[in-house]
């Protein structure tokens, strides 16, 4: 009697098919060919981020069991990056992508149908294997992205600091060379403009001197200010009172600019410790460089505020803007957007040096046409605090 197949019991699993030997070897070769091709990929010198994971999503569908009906995605940074029929998959798998030791994205591949069980659901145990170490590969490529942004910008930092201390020095000489002249031309200048019977035309010229020795001088204050020449005097300030002494001295030229002036100050300001005369430059570098954007005139906004352990100063206006570009380099020494004989470029290097020498930090957001926004942060230190990390 011929012997018959057990009946299969009711609630049992479906016996999970593997592939025969020829396709379990078809599979390895599609496993193992786009991890050649992944590595291939990862060891490219010039291949981007982007152009890199898309590649790796094109790759992976291929190396599946059920091709056909396969799709990846890999999620990065905020991005996806996919291949077609993504959004169908009914059944998937997934690995994360580790950088520096910390889970910083996901990858996807899974089947837009439903296919019988497996190891792993619907997926092959030496798929798991695969797409793990497509994970890591995938890891290695994004951290070593990530040490050459950070040794890159290593580098353009240390010689932007090369470049500042041989700038301040030169500043410094170039500023103690011609103290010496100016104070002459200025002084014979003054006494000129008190001799007895001057003819009106040669009072005017020696006050046209006298006014371009005082704009010379300011320069060479600025100089010395950038090159860190001049010691600060640090004393309990109020930063409001310093603002309208700004104010008052710029107010010709606010009045001349057609410059509509919005003063918001704000009531309950903390003393600050700092150097009471390079923060009024600050106040005034800012609001000069304001009005010099807004050519046809316009509203400036100087604003100041408290927050619990800081100050903020900000100062806004209607002007030109800058784009994205200029930003990067605003704070550069010599750096200006302005014609020539229209600015030195060290207005705002000098506002940025006095604001990190006190512990602050200034921020800008601007854009073409679009005014431009400068804040402030000073630290509210006590006087003892100051004198400690001096």
């Amino acid at each position: 009697m011929a012997s018959k197949e057990p009946a299969t019991r009711k609630g049992t699993r479906t016996r999970r098919e593997r592939p025969s030997i020829e396709g379990a070897l078809r599979e390895r070769v599609k496993e193992l060919t786009c991890l050649y091709e992944i590595v291939k990929l990862r060891t490219r010198e010039e291949a981007s981020v982007e152009a890199f994971l898309r590649a790796v999503v094109d790759l992976l569908p291929a190396a599946w069991r059920h091709t056909e009906i396969a799709a990846a995605r890999i999620l990065w940074d905020g991005k996806s990056y996919q291949s077609p029929r993504v959004s169908r998959i009914v059944q998937k798998q997934s690995a994360s992508i580790v950088v520096g030791s910390i889970p910083r994205g996901t990858i996807e591949v899974g089947y837009t149908k439903s296919t019988p069980e497996m190891e792993e659901g619907p997926f092959l145990r030496e798929e798991r294997y695969l797409l793990d170490t497509v994970a890591r590969e995938v890891g290695l490529f994004l951290e070593r992205r990530r040490a050459e942004e950070e040794a890159a910008t290593l580098q353009d930092q240390l010689r932007h600091a090369e470049r500042l201390a041989t700038i301040g020095q030169l500043s410094a000489s170039v500023a103690h060379e011609l103290n010496g002249p100016l104070g002459s031309i200025l002084g014979f200048a003054q006494l000129s403009a008190k001799v007895e019977g001057l003819p009106a035309q040669a009072s005017r010229d020696i006050d046209k001197i006298v006014q371009a020795a005082l704009h010379a001088r300011e320069i060479v204050r600025s100089l010395l200010l950038f090159a860190r020449q001049m010691p600060a005097k640090r004393v309990e300030v109020d930063l409001n009172g310093l603002v309208e002494d700004g104010l008052k001295l710029v107010a010709t030229q606010l009045s001349r600019g057609g410059i509509d002036l919005v003063s918001d100050l704000a009531t309950d300001l903390p003393l600050l410790t700092a150097d009471p005369s390079q923060l009024r430059q600050v106040v005034v570098n800012l609001v000069v460089n304001s009005i010099q954007a807004m050519p046809g005139g316009g509203k400036l906004v100087v604003r100041t505020l408290t927050q619990p352990d800081r100050v903020l100063l900000i100062v806004e206006d209607e002007g030109v803007g800058m784009d994205g570009e200029a930003l990067k380099q605003i704070f550069l020494p010599f750096f200006t957007t302005k014609g020539v004989g229209e600015g030195t470029g060290l207005g705002l290097s000098v506002v940025h040096g006095i604001v990190t020498s006190h512990g602050g930090s200034i921020q800008v957001e601007s854009r073409p046409g679009a005014g431009a926004r400068f804040e402030v942060s000073l630290p509210i230190l006590s006087q003892s605090s100051d004198a400690r990390h001096a």
